[in-house]
């Protein structure tokens, strides 16, 4: 492997959102060569469960950009992806994806054209406050030029007056490979956020796990792994961070967290191994944990930083809400009626997502105790949705004002 110093290549995490079967998961391995469903359910259904993550780095050679490993050409930009799910049962994992991407590309099929997800998808990233985004009319293979360029006024129309106006549409076929070099360059010039790397560091747990393969030998256990998205601040090898809200313990009927303290031993953006991390790209941090503790995702939603940098976790929040017009994501075209005092909420907050009960309503703010503790941070959006017939359906957004 060539030698690279990813702190000296702009860096972008990039999610992949849209429908099922729109062609996300296809799309993400041609531009980086690798499947990101790894999960066995995933593989057997052909739909995406979890956050799937790759990365590739965008060469330039003349005029042409590529992401094929054998290119030569000059390193222009490093993007990790993540897949988010397009299920309509998985709004809540998407949304958790969400806190960690910079940037978006929403795909939208041509010989399907505009679905209730690609509508819900769309205003979920405005919830989370994602600005940049990509617009891939995928499949245009399967159709005629004249039902692709029907499609392409549609998706214009679609997007009108919503957060990704002036977003650019590139018609590809990813399975035919046809036009992937547009998508990179539009890749590269997405602007890279700014980075805070003087504060104190905020790092989103999005996924946990335990790497090491039954029967490991104990002197070649590897600790628990944490990975997400580094959003300000500095982390290094032999960091001492703390995680929360941690480790869920039930004690005499009722759930207790417990946070966690524990060193980084180690760091890798994708394939590569590094020293220091800044703010930038999908993360992953090997920890002195026993990786008992970070199996199976359970520290997915929590937050870390160095030892005393995080507030005091939170069971009740009092928030600023933003309602929609419509439900999203339903054939229908139902209006969103206001909050009730004991309605279920779904919150999606950094990148957890808990449930919470409605105690107290105030003009546009609601007071609400939740099941899953929060941390709760300064500017960060959070997706509301209720719960139609068995489905939640996101309805607004809020930040937390106490």
């Amino acid at each position: 492997m060539e030698n690279i110093d990813l702190s000296k290549i702009p860096t972008l995490n990039v999610g992949i959102v849209g429908h099922i079967d729109h062609g996300k998961t296809t799309l993400l391995y041609k531009l980086s060569g690798k499947w990101t469903d790894r999960h066995s359910e995933e593989l057997k259904r052909g739909i995406t469960i979890k956050l799937g993550y790759s990365d590739t780095l965008i060469r330039k050679e003349g005029e042409i950009f590529t992401s094929s490993s054998d290119s030569k050409g000059e390193i222009v930009r490093y993007v990790t992806f993540v897949d988010a799910p397009g299920h309509e049962m998985l709004m809540a994992t998407m949304l958790s994806g969400a806190a960690i991407m910079d940037a978006a590309i929403l795909i939208i099929a041509a010989n399907e054209g505009i679905k209730p997800q690609t509508r819900e998808h769309l205003v979920a990233l405005k919830a989370k406050g994602i600005k940049e985004i990509l617009i891939v009319q995928n499949k245009i293979d399967l159709v005629s030029k004249e039902d692709a360029i029907k499609n392409f006024e549609e998706i214009k129309e679609f997007v009108r007056g919503t957060v990704a106006e002036n977003s650019p549409i590139i018609p590809i076929s990813a399975q035919q490979e046809i036009n992937l070099d547009k998508v990179l360059e539009a890749l590269c010039n997405i602007k890279i956020p700014e980075r805070n790397k003087d504060d104190k560091p905020i790092f989103f747990v999005a996924r946990s796990f335990d790497v090491n393969k039954p029967g490991t030998m104990i002197e070649d256990l590897r600790g628990g792994i944490l990975g997400g998205s580094l959003k300000k601040g500095t982390l290094k090898i032999g960091d001492v961070i703390e995680i929360k809200p941690g480790l869920l313990q039930k004690k005499q009927n009722q759930n207790i967290y417990l946070p966690l303290k524990t060193k980084i031993i180690s760091m890798q953006k994708g394939d590569f191994k590094i020293n220091e991390a800044i703010p930038g790209g999908s993360l992953a941090l090997e920890t002195e944990l026993d990786p008992s503790l970070t199996k199976s995702d359970s520290l997915i939603g929590s937050v870390a930083s160095l030892e005393g940098n995080l507030p005091n976790i939170k069971e009740e929040i009092i928030l600023e809400t933003t309602l929609f017009e419509e439900v999203l994501g339903n054939e229908g075209h139902e209006k969103i009626e206001n909050f009730k005092v004991n309605e279920l909420l779904m919150l999606s907050v950094n990148s957890s997502t808990t449930v919470g009960n409605i105690k107290k309503i105030k003009d546009k703010n609601i007071e609400v105790s939740i099941r899953i503790p929060i941390v709760p941070l300064e500017n960060e959006s959070i997706g509301i949705a209720r719960n139609f017939n068995g489905h939640w359906r996101l309805i607004g957004f809020g930040k937390i004002i106490n």
